[in-house]
């Protein structure tokens, strides 16, 4: 089983080697880079191009990782039993299961997403260590033990929000997923807007990698920005000789796609304030 990459997704040959890699070794692929680079979709492209389901699980700062095994819902056995309901003498019709027991429940393997596991608390990786290290963990409110049928492909993204424990990392292979370059960015565009103008490509890219190397920048347009934005252009039909940068107005067109704060906002017009004033 071998992922050559898809139609739909531009990887490279580093990351496809190193999504080859975790499948062989049967570890967890951890993916960080900067956020719009495509790591969530690398997950679902690699259930595309292998043909498996996928499984997300969403992180967010108030998951708790024993929800991505079960949660017993003790409340409302509590209140059937006050009221009489005969679901209460079997405890399974409270538990509900999370997307590590689906995945690890699969009769075929599976992509299992764990999305932006920076969010969490600290201590979120920690608490999952045993269970994606021997797939499997235990019920205690049963006295089962949920083991996977079948070894899922495990792919885990971080945006670098905050350090992960040594102890997770070594667990994982790893692989930091770098700003495209110009040439790859320009595949990128083409896969998602096929037969778009060249000329009109080149001219949105060549301003695009100007505004990512405004020095004071706060925050960078990533890939999915930059998607956004030429297809504001192509909707709006600008002309690639409009998109030359007029030092008197340094903003680009339709900057809202690009600029996601007011302080870029606000450095870029100082920048065009400043040429007005030379000259």
């Amino acid at each position: 089983m071998r992922f050559e990459g898809t139609s739909a997704y531009v990887a490279d040959k580093d990351l496809m080697v190193a999504v080859n890699a975790a499948i062989a070794l049967e570890r967890p692929l951890l993916v960080k880079g900067e956020p719009g680079t495509g790591k969530t979709e690398l997950a679902r492209q690699v259930a595309s191009g292998l043909g498996l389901e996928m499984i997300e699980w969403n992180v967010k700062s108030t998951t708790k990782a024993q929800q991505g095994l079960y949660e017993y819902d003790a409340v409302s056995r509590l209140r059937d039993s006050q009221l009489g309901d005969g679901r209460f003498n079997d405890i399974k019709n409270y538990i509900k299961r999370g997307k590590l027991w689906d995945a690890f429940a699969a009769d075929k393997k599976v992509v299992l997403l764990i999305d932006e596991i920076d969010k969490a608390d600290i201590e979120f990786p920690n608490d999952l260590l045993q269970e994606l290290d021997r797939m499997e963990f235990f019920v205690y409110e049963t006295g089962e033990t949920i083991s996977a049928k079948v070894r899922p492909i495990v792919i885990i993204t971080s945006n670098n929000e905050k350090e992960l424990p040594d102890a997770f990392l070594r667990r994982c292979f790893f692989h930091y997923i770098r700003f495209p370059d110009v040439d790859t960015l320009h595949k990128i565009v083409e896969v998602h807007y096929p037969g778009i103008k060249q000329n009109l490509v080149r001219a949105a890219l060549t301003q695009f990698y100007e505004v990512r190397e405004v020095a004071g920048l706060k925050k960078k347009p990533s890939t999915s920005e930059a998607l956004d934005w030429i297809r504001l252009l192509v909707a709006d039909d600008v002309a690639p000789e409009d998109l030359r940068a007029d030092p008197k107005n340094a903003l680009p067109k339709l900057h809202g796609a690009l600029l996601k704060n007011e302080q870029d906002v606000h450095l870029f017009e100082r920048l065009a304030f400043m040429a007005r004033r030379q000259g």
